[in-house]
């Protein structure tokens, strides 16, 4: 049976740190994103204008920590259901 809180804190605590170490990477070298699109999602796409704030940095760690504990959060409730 998983401890369902521990569970959603770690999922929190992970999707924090990597999207901030994302942000940051993105913020130091800009031609991260490109080469990341190009090579790992065998993709282009002409990007613009880079959003690089605080107002997009917290957006984006609110969004993708929703995203991650819905998930995580479906995971376990599944998890402890099925048997």
């Amino acid at each position: 049976m998983n401890n369902m809180k521990h569970l959603l804190k770690v999922t929190v605590a992970w999707t924090s740190i990597v999207y901030v170490v994302c942000f940051a990477g993105v913020a130091l070298f800009p031609g991260i994103r490109p080469a990341f699109m190009y090579y790992g999602l065998h993709t282009t796409v002409s990007t613009g204008v880079d959003a690089l704030s605080l107002t997009t940095l917290v957006s984006g760690l609110v969004v993708w920590n929703v995203v991650a504990f819905l998930a995580v959060g479906l995971f376990a409730v599944l998890s402890n259901r099925i048997k």
